[in-house]
């Protein structure tokens, strides 16, 4: 079985204004670029749709970076350490889940007999 064609929006463009044009019957359209009428619909009518938002005022922004709040984050990812969280012992009970039991290699009965002195 083989994957969905991912069109590029390119690709998409072209063939909408192929289709706007009308030089061209929708048939003669498919069986030039390989594709199912129904898309060509798809898109012709997606291109329409969005045509106005070329000629909007402002347009989207984009999005501002705030250099210290990036700096922040990333400060707080580098210390963030999920690591000891997972494998604390406390009173010889494991604290972590199941999970990093299984996967530190103790069985969890092992992990819990264990207490650090």
């Amino acid at each position: 079985m083989s994957k969905r064609k991912q069109h590029s929006p390119e690709f998409k463009a072209k063939v909408a204004l192929e289709a706007l044009k009308g030089e061209q019957t929708v048939a003669e359209l498919t069986s030039r670029f390989g594709i199912h009428p129904t898309m060509i619909h798809t898109w012709k009518r997606a291109f329409l749709e969005g045509a106005s938002g070329v000629f909007e005022r402002g347009g989207k922004k984009a999005p501002e970076i705030d250099g210290e709040r990036v700096k922040e984050l990333h400060a707080k990812i580098v210390s963030a350490s999920w690591a000891p969280r997972a494998f604390q012992l406390d009173g010889g009970k494991f604290q972590g889940s199941r999970s990093s039991t299984r996967f530190c290699g103790w069985p969890t009965a092992m992990a819990s007999s264990v207490a650090l002195t």
